[in-house]
């Protein structure tokens, strides 16, 4: 079963490496979408894939990488979008 989301994560979340964090593991996860660093300093994060991956990733989007602080996470369901790839986005 297929499972879509956005994620928005706020804290201590730019400049420590978050959206390399959440790529590499998007890809051992095999979860499709993007990352990038929003202009009011949050992250946001879109997932797709099996529901078990997107879960995963929800978690770890939670927790993040070493340096980072996470204030809140924000989720909102989404419709699938048949991304083939993760990517991360530059604004």
């Amino acid at each position: 079963m297929k499972k879509s989301v956005r994620v928005y994560i706020d804290g201590t979340v730019q400049g420590v490496f978050f959206r390399m964090f959440i790529k590499e593991n998007a890809e051992r996860q095999n979860v499709k979408g993007f990352v990038r660093n929003l202009e009011d300093g949050k992250i946001e994060v879109f997932l797709e894939g099996q529901v078990d991956g997107v879960n995963k990733m929800i978690e770890l989007c939670k927790k993040g990488p070493k340096h980072s602080i996470i204030k809140k996470v924000e989720i909102k369901p989404e419709r699938f979008q048949d991304f083939k790839v993760f990517k991360i986005l530059h604004i």
